[in-house]
């Protein structure tokens, strides 16, 4: 960790600008551009105040960075990115896109994003994600000329893969399992924080009431007048710091949300691993097959129903030159295919071996910041209940003075 970019530069994505331009279409298009900072922190140490490199950069370019990462390195669990357009929202919250204060928290997100990828022991090192952050142009065409989109498995074979593996590895099995049960037990914890967020401001906003029917009492007692008007104004006060405190919340939800979309990226890994496992099952099966072939031809016996061995049965047996060919191929062909299976049985070693020390890894930074995240939020609910109990403290004041 201690080479790890994240120590080497400060990384920030510092504004978010909305523009106007035409796309691939020609097609007038509005869209936000994120302004990414960077500053090495090695001149820093020396004394001296490094100068700070910055370039603009879309959503969609963000994404393409990621598809990448998660392509050419098939065995990390990427981060996420944040959302695209808002969910799991307060009925208050715009889930605009283009709504200032979504985009703020996109932002975030994104600046997030970019340092979990620099604190990555692996991914830190990848000189396209360097390129990305310090190379206004031509980084596109380092990730185009990767390939990484012909290596990209296509969902068809991935489907087909989970439905045909004959034995798939238990650990990654349970792997995915509890992915899908953390993406629905964090959906309904956002939905749950949504519900009593929309309730919350419904009960703060109506002791606005309480201080417009104060404000209305105190005009007709002269003696009560001035307690009712400063109970009044309390209540104001208190009805309109809602706002601020959800703002506050949204920040502990976003938090969540990021672990609801890590959920995908471990199903990403388990996916990738049922493929390598089906590949290597339909080399070994292919293997069998020509060796039972070459077997059969080599002793002349048909062990199995086939359509060349009703053929033969028909026209007649081949000659023995042309037996021997097809022997001399079959097995070229099994020298091949042991090879090859011995190739894809260390290539499936060594990313079990890699997706489980990076799975470790996940775990562990996952239970710091959940812990965090949920700690920090009952902080935070622990004061807006002081904060409501001083409200009302305040009241009982001004009613005693009256």
């Amino acid at each position: 960790m201690e080479d790890c970019l994240a120590k080497k530069m400060e990384i920030t994505v510092s504004e978010a600008e909305k523009r106007t331009g035409r796309n691939a279409m020609n097609m007038q298009e509005t869209y936000t551009a994120y302004l990414i900072e960077t500053r090495a922190v090695q001149s820093q140490s020396e004394g001296q105040c490094a100068p700070v490199d910055s370039l603009w950069r879309r959503y969609s370019e963000f994404e393409l960075l990621r598809n990448y990462l998660s392509v050419t390195y098939p065995h990390i669990v990427v981060p996420p990115l944040p959302e695209k357009r808002a969910d799991f929202v307060w009925h208050k919250l715009s889930a605009d896109n283009m709504d200032p204060d979504f985009v703020e928290r996109r932002r975030i997100g994104l600046e997030n994003f970019l340092l979990r990828v620099a604190s990555h022991p692996v991914l830190c090192q990848d000189k396209i994600f360097y390129s990305f952050l310090t190379q206004e142009g031509g980084w596109k065409e380092m990730v185009n000329e990767t390939g990484f989109q012909l290596k990209a498995d296509s969902r068809l074979k991935a489907l087909n893969a989970t439905f045909r593996v004959k034995n798939p590895d238990k650990r990654f099995t349970e792997l995915k399992h509890y992915s899908d049960e953390l993406q629905s037990v964090i959906s309904h914890l956002l939905r749950v924080r949504a519900r009593v967020a929309d309730r919350l401001y419904g009960v703060y906003k109506v002791h606005g009431n309480y201080g417009r029917v104060f404000s209305e009492w105190s005009a007709i007692e002269k003696e009560m007048g001035d307690g009712l008007q400063s109970a009044g104004h309390h209540m104001d006060v208190y009805a309109a710091s809602i706002d601020d405190i959800l703002e506050e919340e949204e920040h502990y939800a976003d938090q969540l949300k990021e672990y609801l979309f890590y959920a995908e990226a471990l199903r990403a890994v388990c996916r990738k691993h049922e493929l390598m496992q089906y590949d290597l099952e339909m080399a070994a099966q292919d293997l069998t097959s020509k060796k039972q072939q070459c077997e059969e031809l080599a002793t002349g016996t048909v062990r199995t129903f086939s359509l060349k061995g009703m053929t033969s049965k028909l026209f007649g047996q081949e000659t023995p030159e042309q037996r021997e060919a097809k022997i001399k191929v079959l097995e070229e062909q099994i020298q091949e295919g042991e090879e090859q299976l011995k190739s894809k049985n260390l290539e499936g070693r060594d990313f079990v071996k890699n997706a489980w020390a990076d799975i470790e890894r996940f775990k562990e930074q996952k239970n710091h910041d959940l812990k965090e995240a949920l700690i920090s939020y009952a902080v935070m609910q622990i004061s807006m209940c002081k904060k409501g109990i001083q409200v009302w403290t305040n009241a009982k004041e001004c009613f005693s003075k009256m």
